[in-house]
């Protein structure tokens, strides 16, 4: 284990993160405040969620009037996803690590946060982690009450703009890691692939993108181990 992988190192490495964060749930905080949700219940969703795809989606089900059970099934789906990654990040993380700790943790664990956390050399511990998670939730709960404050001050142009801020600051983070690392690389453009093949094949194309986006992982992550298998020693 890297002794530098400290709650201040985790602390500056989430800056990029929240970054990002706060002008996505700032488009959150305008949606849910123009649907008519109070400001509190607003904050209380992104304080306790952390989750920006299903938390955009089961909110956009809650003012649409969806029944209970599809808003249930619909976040499912679409945050399986996490239940792969935090099996991953369970591997990487020291095996000394309690579980109430490990528990406490998996609330932050989102797709970009799991990314910067997997890159590391090393075991991950817990102040690294808790460092990573800080800034990114303070910039996710700081960024949903902005846009319900002002969800009435911005033109609808900024608006629509801010909603690709999510997907420029990801390949912010996963190109760097596919320039060095060749199974990386490798692993990404299989998965794209495949989400390609699922996107314009007849049939498969109607699957919902939450399924589509477990199937991709597992078929490409199972791919890789297999091919590009690491040592725990190489760790």
């Amino acid at each position: 284990m890297k002794r530098d992988l400290t709650f201040a190192k985790g602390v500056r490495d989430g800056v990029p993160i929240c970054l990002g964060y706060l002008s996505v749930s700032f488009t959150f905080g305008m949606m849910a405040a123009k649907g008519g949700l109070p400001l509190w219940v607003v904050q209380m969703i992104s304080m306790t969620n952390l989750t920006s795809a299903g938390q955009f989606a089961g909110t956009a089900l809650i003012l649409a009037g969806a029944p209970y059970l599809e808003i249930a099934v619909t976040t499912l789906v679409i945050n399986l996803r996490y239940t792969l990654m935090s099996l991953s990040l369970s591997q990487k993380l020291e095996p000394s690590m309690p579980r109430w700790e490990r528990a406490l943790l998996s609330f932050g664990n989102t797709d970009e946060i799991f990314a910067v956390a997997m890159q590391q050399n090393g075991y991950v511990n817990g102040a690294y982690l808790l460092g990573l998670i800080t800034l990114p939730y303070a910039g996710w709960a700081a960024g949903t009450l902005l846009g319900a404050v002002a969800f009435g001050a911005l033109p609808a142009s900024l608006v629509s703009a801010l909603n690709i801020a999510i997907y420029g600051m990801f390949i912010a983070i996963l190109v760097p890691p596919m320039r060095k690392l060749r199974p990386v690389c490798v692993t990404v453009c299989l998965s794209a692939a495949i989400s390609c093949l699922f996107r314009f094949t007849p049939g498969l194309s109607k699957l919902s993108s939450g399924w589509v986006i477990i199937l991709c992982a597992v078929a490409a992550s199972a791919w890789a181990a297999w091919r590009f298998p690491v040592s725990e020693e190489g760790m």
